[in-house]
């Protein structure tokens, strides 16, 4: 679970990054621009709960450990 959780991170990283490159900051929220800025803050979601899922696990380790 945690290699898949890394994978999926690399790859949420990677579309960022992707996405960043799609961007025309002259006209932010217009075509394509407005579709990569979007994925850019679904990346950010999907990173966001990754970590939490990952947290979640570390606690729920430690509290089956007692």
């Amino acid at each position: 679970m945690k290699i898949f959780i890394h994978i999926l991170t690399l790859l949420a990283v990677a579309l960022i990054i992707f996405n960043a490159t799609q961007l025309n900051l002259d006209a932010l929220l217009e075509g394509q621009s407005l579709i990569a800025l979007i994925t850019i803050i679904a990346s950010l979601c999907a990173i966001m709960l990754l970590q939490i899922l990952r947290i979640s696990k570390k606690i729920e380790a430690k509290s089956k450990g007692l």
